[in-house]
């Protein structure tokens, strides 16, 4: 799926034409002296990247592009056709729905909430991680009022008796077994799924599907993704292990196009390329230089001159997607006096971080303030403490930051309204080892890149460096999500996890509706299916038929024919008409 724009164009709402004059046109600063050519040919340099020269500067190409950078009019708020359609839906069957990030996806879960929640209902919304879980508690308290909100995750516990749940799956999956075995009824009316694609999670995966199994079919399911590409097979399994009704809606147009950057050593901000192509002065810089390098050995990335030439382009704030916590956290050093602050931004958010404060006194001597207060720039990362991180966040969610530098927890959902992805390596470490990114977990870091609303244009911006295959990348900007397959696998600590928790009698249940045993039960029906057809080919060569499909279809007209002469004969055997009417029904 090419979510780029093919060419430069207005956006839908946005102005008929870009601002006037220098594209950074913007206020004076000392020492700046930018330069007004713009150099053709692409740096190759065998020196660090801190000894390269370094010019802040745009390509010539990349001009139109950057005159639509900037926030639309406003204009009032219209719900998209897959989203009426979704919010309708999930009053009447069980919804998979499947759209890129930033498309309204929440506004659905908000819809069929507030309409349960309007008839005396529970809801119950579910995502994979802590930090999307206190975003979406924020964000529901100011929708449907702090009363009605509560937040269930393994460090926060609030307002736990409220009809609208916020929390992480485990949490509900283990509040479904504490209803299971008391013999009750989980007290919800809708569950919501977010981030659905963790199904196919190697770790997790099983987590949601034990929970999507023992969910009773009163209780309505709405799993929302940007990235499931089989989303009628996931239907197709809750209408299978649910008995009731299930309905995929897919939509793949992205609300703000999304252009994919290159940034050379020397300050040339170029763009990446068109299609499966690299543009050629990126070609040629790829060619000149490898990709990889041996792990091990630390490489300063530059953070510091990156964010200066976003900034000179007018395409901050920018989400830095990192392999590790301390290279988040190492980050954020590179990061003083690289951007001017606006001080009306930075007033304001001294004053954000001043309030939050005062509600956390334990963080005022946080060594992570003085980034905050100054360039504007955080970490954030399953390594910090849970507060400090729910400051972070609702700095992200008042647009006050000018950076953050994450692991890809922030690619699960989070909405920090970012203009910009960094994308520093092709490879991503799962634990175990590192393996080169999917199709799938670049349209999620990607998909934080440009926000409904805030933006007219999102950009992805890819760095070269020891671990960067830019010609992979390049590819997986057209390369369609990949398929969600059950990770559900019997190993000895699964083994001891279910006889834990269950009754040899529940595993056999737990297993024969799993989505595993649907996917393999589907895949040998298809392939019989196949054997089916090549034979049947093979008998109808030289008749008249096209092919075995209208084979099939004629002879099930003919044996829907067949029975009616039958059914007309043993009903009516003696009337004169019954053999002219036979000749009208012959085979």
């Amino acid at each position: 799926m090419d979510n780029r724009p093919k060419k430069p164009g207005r956006p839908r709402g946005g102005p008929k034409g870009g601002p006037k004059g220098d594209l950074f046109k913007r206020r004076p600063r000392p020492g700046d002296d930018r330069p007004t050519d713009h150099d053709r040919r692409p740096p190759h340099s065998g020196r660090g990247p801190e000894d390269e020269p370094y010019r802040p500067r745009v390509h010539d190409s990349l001009r139109p592009i950057l005159r639509y950078v900037g926030t639309p009019e406003p204009t009032p708020f219209i719900p998209d056709p897959f989203q009426v359609e979704a919010v309708q839906a999930v009053e009447h069957r069980d919804v998979v729905v499947s759209a890129p990030t930033g498309s309204g996806k929440t506004y659905i879960a908000v819809e069929a909430a507030r309409k349960v929640l309007a008839r005396g209902g529970h809801v119950w919304y579910a995502s994979p991680l802590k930090a999307l879980s206190n975003s979406k508690f924020l964000e529901f308290g100011k929708i449907f009022g702090p009363n009605a909100v509560g937040l269930l995750t393994g460090d926060h516990k609030v307002n736990a008796e409220a009809p609208l749940i916020v929390g992480t799956t485990e949490i509900l999956r283990n509040q479904l077994y504490d209803a299971m075995s008391r013999g009750e009824n989980l007290a919800t009316d809708l569950v919501v799924m977010d981030e659905a694609h963790y199904l196919g999670d190697p770790d997790r995966g099983v987590v949601w599907e034990e929970t999507i199994i023992y969910l009773p079919a009163r209780v309505r399911l709405l799993l929302l993704s940007a990235t499931v590409a089989n989303a009628n097979e996931i239907a197709d399994w809750l209408a299978f292990i649910r008995k009731e009704k299930a309905q995929a809606i897919v939509s793949t147009e992205r609300p703000v196009p999304l252009y994919p950057l290159f940034l050379f050593p020397d300050g040339l901000l170029s763009p990446l390329g068109r299609g499966p192509n690299l543009a050629p002065q990126v070609r040629h810089f790829v060619d000149h230089n490898p990709h990889r390098g041996h792990r091990g050995g630390r490489t300063q990335t530059p953070y510091g001159r990156i964010l200066k030439s976003l900034d000179q382009a007018d395409l901050l704030p920018a989400i830095f997607f990192l392999k590790s916590r301390s290279d988040c956290d190492q980050a954020l050093t590179h990061c003083f006096h690289t951007v001017v602050q606006d001080p009306r931004i930075e007033a304001k958010r001294n004053h954000r971080i001043d309030e939050l404060v005062e509600k956390y006194p334990f963080l005022k001597d946080h060594p992570h303030l003085q980034y905050l207060r100054g360039p504007g720039v955080a970490a954030h990362h399953a390594g910090h403490l849970p507060h400090f991180k729910l400051v972070v966040e609702q700095l992200m969610q008042d647009g006050l930051l000018t950076a953050i530098f994450a692991t890809s927890t922030v690619a699960a959902g989070v909405n920090f309204p970012a203009r910009t992805v960094v994308v520093c390596q092709s490879d991503r470490f799962n634990g175990r080892d590192f393996q080169d990114l999917t199709a799938t977990e670049l349209l999620q870091m990607t998909g934080r890149a440009g926000r409904r609303g805030m933006d007219r244009v999102g950009f992805a911006l890819v760095i070269p460096g020891p671990f960067q295959n830019v010609a992979l990348v390049q590819s997986l900007f057209g390369a369609p999500p990949d398929p969600v397959l059950s990770r559900l696998s019997i190993n000895f600590s699964m083994v001891l996890n279910l006889l834990s928790s269950h009754q040899p009698a529940q595993i056999q249940v737990l297993l024969d509706l799993s989505l595993a045993t649907y996917q393999q039960t589907r895949s040998r029906t298809a392939k019989e299916m196949t054997k089916i057809m090549d034979r049947l080919m093979v008998l109808i060569a030289g008749g008249k038929c096209q092919g075995p499909e209208e084979a099939l279809h004629l002879f099930t007209r003919r044996r829907a024919l067949t029975d009616d002469v039958y059914r007309l004969r043993s009903l009516r055997p003696h009337l004169a008409w019954e053999t002219t009417l036979s000749r009208y029904l012959v085979p």
